[in-house]
C-alpha cells in the first residue's frame, strides 16, 4: 500500500498526518482539486477512495482505526461557519474541530481504556453522537445516535468522545448479551471511570431499565458501587485519623420504633454517616423522602447525620473527613442526644 501517492496536480503537502488523510470533497475542491480530478483519483484501483458519502480517504487499502474515527466524525459533524476551518490547513496546522459530533458507544469506551470493550478495528459500526435535529443518517461504518443536548466531550488523541455514562448507555442499547453488559457496567465503577448513580441515570434516560438483562446488570452495579464506597469510607476514617465508629448499625429507641440503618456511628458524639447511594430510577422520589424522613427524625433526637455520596468519597476524601471531624468536635457544644439502642445490622 503506497501512502505517498501524489494527491493531485496541486499536492497538498500539509496532509502528512493520519488525521489529515481524511477530507471531504468540498474541502478538497477548496484546495483546488476539480470534480474531474476527484473522479479520476477515486476510480476503482485509484489512489483515493470514498469511505463515507462526501468523505474521502487519501490512500488505497483499508483505513486504520484512527482514520475510521476521523471519517465518521467528518461525515457527522456540522459544517463549519464560513471562514472557520473544520479541518487543518496551511494556516491552522492543528487537529480538526468537529462541531456538534463526538464518538460514543463501544468505540468511545475503548478510547476511555475499557478492557472489556472490543478493539476499534473489530467494531463494525462506530457510534457518533449528534444533536437531535441534525440532518444526517446512518450509513456504512457510521451509526448516528441523536440526543436533545450534547454532553461535554473528552478529547482522546484529538478525538472528541462522549463521557463514560453516556457512552455506556449508547453501547448497552445495542447489546443483547447480558454478560457483555454486566462486564462493561462493572468495569465502569470498579475501574474508577464514574459512579454507579451516573450510569443508572443515563440508562434510565435512555429507557433501558425495562430490559431484564440490563436491570440484572444494574443491580450488580449498585452492589459493586456500594462496596467500593464503603471501602473508601473505611479508608477515610483510618487515613485521616478519625476515631473508630461502630460500622453498619441499626438504631432503635428503647422499647420503641426502629429509626433506621447507618453506615457509621459515633455513639459518644451522636454523629452518624450515611452513604447516599441512591440511583435515579423510577422510585427515586420515594427513596429520597425516606432518606429525608430518617434524617429529620434522628436530628430531632440530637443525632447529627452527615450524608456522603460515593462521588465525594472518590473526588475529595480529605474534605469529607474534615466535615465528619467538624461534626465530631461540635458535639460538645450541643445538648446531649436522646438515648438510642445500637444494634448490628
Amino acid at each position: 500500500m503506497n501512502h505517498n501517492t501524489p494527491l493531485s496536480p496541486r499536492p497538498l503537502h500539509h496532509l502528512s498526518e493520519v488525521h489529515r488523510r481524511v477530507l471531504t470533497a468540498a474541502q478538497l475542491k477548496a484546495h483546488g482539486v476539480s470534480s474531474a480530478e476527484l473522479t479520476e483519483q477515486c476510480r476503482p484501483g485509484g489512489p483515493w477512495q470514498q469511505i463515507l458519502p462526501g468523505v474521502l480517504l487519501l490512500h488505497p487499502g483499508p483505513p486504520t482505526s484512527e482514520e475510521r474515527l476521523h471519517a465518521v466524525l467528518t461525515y457527522a459533524a456540522r459544517e463549519s461557519a464560513p471562514g472557520v476551518p473544520a479541518q487543518p490547513g496551511v494556516e491552522s496546522p492543528h487537529r480538526p474541530v468537529y462541531a456538534e459530533a463526538m464518538i460514543t458507544g463501544l468505540a468511545a469506551l475503548t478510547l476511555h481504556g475499557f478492557t472489556s470493550a472490543p478493539p476499534l478495528l473489530s467494531i463494525e459500526r462506530i457510534d457518533v453522537l449528534v444533536p437531535r435535529l441534525r440532518r444526517v443518517r446512518s450509513t456504512g461504518c457510521a451509526r448516528i445516535v441523536r440526543t436533545p443536548s450534547l454532553p461535554t466531550p473528552r478529547q482522546v488523541t484529538g478525538v472528541p468522545i462522549a463521557p463514560v455514562p453516556r457512552a455506556l448507555a449508547d453501547a448497552v442499547s445495542e447489546l443483547p448479551d447480558a454478560g457483555a453488559v454486566r462486564r462493561l457496567l462493572t468495569e465502569a465503577v470498579r475501574g474508577g471511570h464514574c459512579e454507579a448513580a451516573s450510569v443508572v441515570r443515563e440508562l434510565n434516560n435512555a429507557k433501558l431499565l425495562s430490559r431484564p438483562h440490563v436491570v440484572d446488570a444494574v443491580d450488580s452495579l449498585l452492589a459493586e458501587g456500594r462496596a467500593i464506597a464503603e471501602d473508601r469510607l473505611y479508608r477515610m476514617v483510618h487515613e485521616h485519623g478519625l476515631p473508630d465508629p461502630v460500622w453498619n448499625v441499626d438504631l432503635r429507641l428503647p422499647g420503641g420504633p426502629y429509626l433506621g440503618g447507618l453506615d457509621a456511628y459515633w455513639p459518644e458524639q451522636a454523629v452518624a454517616v450515611e452513604l447516599d447511594t441512591r440511583a435515579p430510577r423510577q422510585d427515586d422520589d420515594a427513596l429520597w423522602s425516606e432518606y429525608a424522613r430518617k434524617r429529620e427524625t434522628l436530628e430531632r433526637l440530637g443525632i447529627t447525620v452527615v450524608h456522603i455520596t460515593p462521588k465525594k468519597l472518590r473526588d475529595s476524601l480529605e474534605q469529607q473527613a474534615a466535615v465528619v471531624r467538624t461534626a465530631l468536635m461540635a458535639s460538645g457544644d450541643r445538648d446531649p442526644a436522646a438515648y438510642v439502642v445500637v444494634l448490628p445490622r
